[in-house]
C-alpha cells in the first residue's frame, strides 16, 4: 500500500527517539513528524504522477514489450500499523437533545473545546438519531429510564450528540453549559461510551465501527499508511508496464545464475517521465563472483539491489567527470568489496547507456523492480537512495525488509521499511503476482536477497 517518498532533502533516513516521535501529536494521532514528511508523489515533479508514454525503446527490453505488457497482479504492501491494527480506543461523553436544539448544543460544546475546534473527531458523526446507534447502546439507553424508553420506542424528536473525549472535557462544566439550552433545563443526559480515536482505513472498517461504537465515516484517507489516492495513482502509473520490467529482472536473474556469479535474483531500475518509462540500471546477484571479492560471507554489497543502485550512481558520477573534463576513474580500493562493476553482458550494455536524467540525485523518484523481496540492508539502501516505488515478485518472509507481515516460526514481526513514521523517507511498494515469466530456480528461504 500505498502510500510517496517523504522529505525531498538529500539527507539519510534517521531514526527518531521515542520522545521526538510522540511529541506534538494531536488528538487524532497525527504527529508533528508526519506533518513534515512530503510524499514522493508530491516531492517529485508533478509530471511524474501521470505517464502515458509507455516503455521507451531500448534493445534490452524491446522484445518484452509485446509479450509481457499488462500481465500479473499488483498487490500494495501494508504498513506495520495497518497489519498490527494498533487502533486506540478511548472513552467519550455523549449527550442527547431535542432536534430543534441540536445546533445550539453543538455551538455550546464547541466553546468548551480547546481552541474552539469544531470537531476533534472528524471520522465520527457529530449527531446520531436513536435508530442509528449500535444495537447494544440503543438497548442500554432504552432500558435505563422511562424517558429513554420513550425516545427509543416512538417517533423521536431527540438526537444524540458526541461531546468529546472524557479526558478533554469537564463533565460538570458541560452539564452547567447545557442546562442553559431550551429543552434541557430540567435534566441533562450524559453517558460514556468507547470510541476509536483514529479514522478507519476502509469502508468495511467504518461500517464495523458504526455497529460497535458510534456512527463512523470513511473519508478515503489512511492514518496508518499512504493515502489510498496515492496508492491508486501509483498503481495506475505502473500497471501497464510493471510486468515488462519484472520480466527483464527475471531475465537478468537467470543470466546471473547461468554465469555462476550469484543466486537467480535480479533488479531493474526505471525512470518514469512524460515521455514514458526508461531503463536506467539493472543488475544480477553477484555473491558468488570471486568469493564476493573481499571474501566476506554474504556481502550485502553483492546483492542485485545494491549493485543496481551503485551502477546508477556511477552513471551520474561519470557524467560529472566528463562534464568537468576529468578522466574516468575506477574504485580506489585494495579489493573491490562492492562488486558494482558490470559483469554480465546485459549489465555492460545497460551501464554503457547514459543516465536519462544526468542532473538527478541518486535514485530520487525512480522505480525498482526486483525478483525477490530485498533484505533489510538492501531495503535501507533503497530508502537512502531515495527510490520512489518498489515492486518485487517473490515474498521473503524470513529475511525481507519491506513486508510488514509477521515472520514465520517465531521470527518476530516484519519491519515494513517502505513506510515507517520513524524514518524521514518512505515510498510505495507492491508485490507482483507472477504471470508470463518462467519460474526461477528456488532459493533457500533464509537467503538474504
Amino acid at each position: 500500500m500505498v502510500r510517496v517518498a517523504t522529505r525531498a532533502d538529500p539527507e539519510p533516513p534517521s531514526t527518531l527517539t521515542a520522545s521526538s516521535h510522540t511529541t506534538g501529536c494531536s488528538s487524532m494521532g497525527d504527529c508533528a513528524l508526519v506533518e513534515t514528511r512530503k510524499p514522493a508523489a508530491e516531492a517529485a515533479p508533478e509530471e511524474q504522477l501521470r505517464h502515458p508514454g509507455g516503455v521507451l525503446p531500448n534493445p534490452l527490453v524491446d522484445d518484452l514489450k509485446e509479450t509481457h505488457a499488462r500481465r500479473g497482479v499488483l498487490i500494495p504492501l501494508k504498513t506495520t500499523q495497518e497489519v498490527r491494527q494498533d487502533h486506540v480506543i478511548v472513552q467519550a461523553y455523549i449527550t442527547r437533545a431535542p432536534t430543534k436544539s441540536a445546533n445550539e448544543v453543538i455551538m455550546a460544546l464547541r466553546s468548551l473545546r480547546p481552541e474552539g475546534s469544531a470537531n476533534p473527531l472528524p471520522h465520527l458523526r457529530t449527531c446520531a438519531k436513536p435508530t442509528d446507534l449500535p444495537a447494544h447502546i440503543k438497548t442500554q439507553f432504552m432500558n435505563d429510564t422511562p424517558a429513554g424508553r420513550q425516545i427509543h420506542t416512538t417517533k423521536s424528536n431527540w438526537i444524540y450528540i458526541i461531546v468529546g473525549e472524557v479526558k478533554e472535557m469537564d463533565r460538570e462544566e458541560v452539564v452547567l453549559t447545557l442546562l442553559k439550552i431550551e429543552g434541557l433545563e430540567q435534566d441533562v443526559f450524559m453517558a460514556v461510551i468507547p470510541i476509536p480515536l483514529l479514522a478507519p482505513t476502509s469502508q468495511v472498517q467504518a461500517a464495523m465501527w458504526s455497529s460497535q461504537f458510534w456512527p463512523t465515516v470513511y473519508r478515503k484517507n489512511n492514518p496508518l499508511g499512504p493515502h489510498p489516492g496515492m496508492v491508486g495513482r501509483g498503481t495506475e502509473d505502473i500497471k501497464d508496464d510493471a510486468s515488462v520490467w519484472m520480466a527483464l529482472a527475471h531475465r537478468v536473474a537467470r543470466e546471473a545464475k547461468k554465469a555462476g556469479i550469484g543466486e537467480p535474483m535480479g533488479a531493474v531500475i526505471v525512470q518514469r517521465s512524460e515521455r514514458g518509462a526508461e531503463l536506467v540500471g539493472l543488475a544480477g546477484d553477484a555473491r558468488r563472483h570471486q568469493k564476493s571479492g573481499s571474501g566476506i560471507p554474504n556481502n550485502t554489497m553483492t546483492h542485485c539491489v545494491m549493485r543496481a543502485i551503485s551502477m546508477v550512481a556511477q552513471k551520474l558520477v561519470r557524467h560529472e567527470w566528463r562534464a568537468g573534463g576529468l578522466p574516468a576513474g575506477g574504485p580506489n580500493l585494495a579489493f573491490d568489496a562492492f562488486q558494482d562493476q558490470p559483469l554480465l553482458g546485459m549489465e555492460r550494455a545497460c551501464f554503457a547507456q547514459e543516465h536519462p536524467n544526468k542532473e538527478g540525485y541518486l535514485c530520487h523518484g525512480l522505480e525498482l523492480y526486483v525478483t525477490h523481496e530485498p533484505c533489510v540492508a538492501c531495503s535501507m539502501g533503497i530508502l537512502h537512495s531515495r527510490m520512489g516505488k518498489v515492486v518485487f515478485s517473490r515474498h521473503m518472509p524470513r529475511t525481507g525488509g519491506l513486508s510488514s507481515d509477521d515472520r514465520p516460526d517465531g521470527g518476530g514481526r516484519g519491519l515494513g521499511l517502505f513506510w515507517r513514521r520513524e524514518l524521514n523517507w518512505s515510498l510505495l511498494a507492491w508485490e507482483w503476482e507472477r504471470e508470463g515469466v518462467p519460474e526461477l530456480p528456488l532459493v533457500d528461504p533464509t537467503t538474504h536477497v
